[in-house]
């Protein structure tokens, strides 16, 4: 195994390059953030200022502080292993096939249920707007949109995502304005320290459980990773990328959940925790920022954001296809686009079925996610360890241990707080893989050897 900082390559796993090498660090920072959604806050609100009573910020605050060391670990994951698959490639070279497979299984359960828990979401922001229109619709609609532009190409989505993003950051700056602007004028309690600490109502196992939801608006910043193929500059460029935008959008998370909390400060008179957020909005600007940030909420989320989630979960896909872990076909390569076509659309389709069956519980579904997600956090954190002072036997024990170690007990302590329900689901899905995983290798005998 060549060491991380003497510039492999994917022609020393074994791979050919078959996509579009094209993106670059703006554009992995762009993805970062609309994955992310600088306005994801609007839709999971009322859930976690309910659970953290009212300390939604310091939710996010901490949130945030997890996911940088994580995302420090990504970045030394990325430069030893420059290849799509992300958590799952990178358990596979350093851990051994069959615990790689395990993770990238775990990993599934978040990056296959991301896409409906967002049309979901989005589905349900547009019904304050216009509620004569079925859900079913806006997210066959949205699902159509999002596989049309992701088969066309990861550099027409790039495009694309420029001008979202730029919308999204006009949405988020008119409602802290107004927010501000009404709490001044009297709305609220006035201007106060509580949604960041609260000492009357502060309990950190709750916080920790508002944490466990609030995390869902930072998945996306690992899926930064599943470009390493598309992206000049390789692991480095991923790394740098995928810090600068988990520190952007946890300002933009912090900012906006804040001034929010003071407009409404009173988290116990919600009449819908889907729709708190709006109720906030309106509050504070009356009906026209009330529609405003509904209808940025549904597109984001129904639109960019699951544009974002798609293209990451078919990469994963394809890396696990082309490895032999997952059926063949779902690692063909469009010949024109050089974009893995046939591993999109199973995803198009897996996402309205999966919309289907959770279309009235946005909360135990964003459990579910957050279920495969943290697990995934937890096991990249112990890999660089393993990886780089165990195997690497490297010295430098700042990056290589201590970062990590500090992101694996953050995760962790999250992961302990996640809704029960969502373990015992998550933990009958990783059941299912590693009976998949058995058949595979020792029904079918298939050589699915990752060593290098």
């Amino acid at each position: 195994m060549k060491e991380a900082n003497k510039g492999v390559t994917l022609e020393d796993f074994g791979y050919k390059q078959e996509l579009n090498r094209v993106l670059k660090f703006n554009d992995l920072v762009i993805y970062g953030l609309i994955f992310m959604v600088p306005i994801a806050p609007f839709g999971i609100y009322g859930y976690v200022a309910d659970i953290s009573k009212g300390m939604v910020a310091l939710a996010y605050l901490i949130g945030m502080s997890g996911m940088i060391f994580t995302a420090f670990s990504y970045w030394r994951m990325s430069e030893a292993y420059p290849i799509s698959g992300s958590v799952y490639a990178y358990t596979s070279k350093a851990l051994g096939k069959a615990v790689g497979f395990v993770t990238g299984w775990t990993i599934l359960s978040d990056y296959i249920l991301v896409p409906a828990l967002l049309y979901v979401v989005s589905a349900a922001a547009l019904s304050v707007v216009i509620p004569a229109v079925p859900a079913l619709v806006w997210i066959v609609g949205f699902i159509l949109i999002n596989t049309v532009i992701n088969v066309i190409g990861i550099e027409f989505t790039a495009r694309f995502n420029k001008i979202v993003l730029v919308l999204e950051l006009i949405v988020f700056a008119v409602f802290v304005v107004i927010g501000l602007k009404a709490v001044a004028a009297g709305a609220g309690n006035g201007f106060t320290l509580k949604p960041l600490y609260d000492s009357e109502s502060f309990n950190l196992s709750l916080v920790m459980g508002a944490v466990s939801i609030a995390v869902l608006s930072f998945l996306g910043f690992d899926g930064i990773s599943t470009l390493a193929e598309e992206v000049e500059g390789g692991g480095k460029t991923v790394g740098k990328a995928s810090i600068a935008a988990l520190l952007m959008v946890g300002v933009l998370f912090i900012t906006q959940t804040y001034v929010a909390a003071l407009v409404w400060p009173d988290y116990t008179s919600f009449t819908n925790l889907d729709t708190a957020f709006y109720d906030v909005a309106n509050l504070a600007g009356g009906a026209k920022l009330m529609i405003l940030c509904s209808l940025a909420t549904g597109f984001a989320w129904g639109i960019a954001n699951s544009l974002a989630a798609q293209a990451a979960i078919s990469r994963i896909i394809y890396s696990m296809s082309r490895d032999r872990m997952l059926p063949k076909a779902l690692n063909k390569v469009h010949p024109k686009f050089k974009t893995p076509y046939v591993a999109t659309i199973f995803v198009a389709v897996i996402s309205l079925l999966i919309t289907v069956g959770f279309s009235n519980n946005i909360a135990y579904l964003s459990s579910l996610v957050n279920f495969g997600a943290l697990t995934g956090f937890i096991m990249i954190n112990f890999t660089v360890i393993y990886h780089f002072i165990y195997k690497e036997k490297s010295g430098k024990y700042g990056k290589h241990l201590v970062l990590p170690l500090i992101g694996l007990c953050i995760i962790s302590y999250v992961w302990i707080n996640l809704d029960p329900a969502a373990k015992t689901l998550g933990a009958a899905w990783v059941a299912v893989g590693i009976v998949y995983y058995i058949i595979i290798v020792k029904v079918l005998k298939r050589n699915v050897d990752l060593e290098v």
